[in-house]
């Protein structure tokens, strides 16, 4: 299996780019998030990749992250949707954003894709729900940050609550809790604490 691709970018088209590796170019096709991270030709590219295999052709698809080639696995194991949807449907923003619109049950946010029509989008949020869950979510978060998630999402609560960043980070040093909620509430009691000393 061809798990990762790094090589000069031979040509960028809008569906797919060719990756120069020893020699041997590899034609990837790719989405439009991914297309947007690939640097001009003659550039060096790193992508991570997954080869499907048919009958009738070897088709590669090439991805800026793995998150996205984890999302665009979980997409073809729905019913009805084949790679090229699954390319489709990662055009359709940013992979937390897919994630999240999973989780929320956003069916129309998938009808506007190319190919996908009501019964499809449905099927990919009752499929997808289970697996993504809270979860996945949070591990993006947590690997975008360096931090669990429920840390990040209190001090995004802070931060809109009028605080501001260094108030932040020393209420949040002093705040313990497993849940972004308990979390959040052990800083608004130290700052209650703290204002009252």
């Amino acid at each position: 299996m061809i798990a990762l691709l790094r090589g000069e970018v031979a040509s960028r088209r809008a569906d797919c780019v060719v990756v120069l590796c020893g020699g041997v170019g590899y034609k990837l096709a790719v989405s439009a998030p991914t297309l947007a991270t690939v640097p001009p030709v003659g550039s060096e590219v790193t992508l991570h990749t997954h080869l499907v295999v048919r009958d009738d052709a070897l088709a590669l698809y090439g991805f800026a992250s793995e998150e996205e080639r984890e999302l665009f696995l979980l997409l073809l194991g729905v019913q009805s949707v084949g790679p090229k949807v699954a390319i489709a449907v990662l055009g359709g923003g940013s992979t937390s954003e897919l994630y999240a619109a999973i989780a929320a049950g956003d069916v129309a946010r998938f009808q506007t894709v190319p190919g996908i029509g009501k019964r499809t989008a449905e099927r990919i949020i009752v499929e997808l729900r289970e697996k993504v869950g809270e979860s996945v979510g949070e591990a993006i978060v947590a690997r975008r940050t360096g931090e669990p998630a429920p840390r990040q999402v209190a001090r995004e609560g802070l931060l809109e609550l009028g605080f501001a960043p260094f108030e932040v980070e020393s209420l949040l040093a002093a705040a313990e809790g497993e849940s972004a909620e308990e979390i959040l509430a052990a800083a608004l009691r130290a700052n209650r604490q703290a204002a009252s000393a």
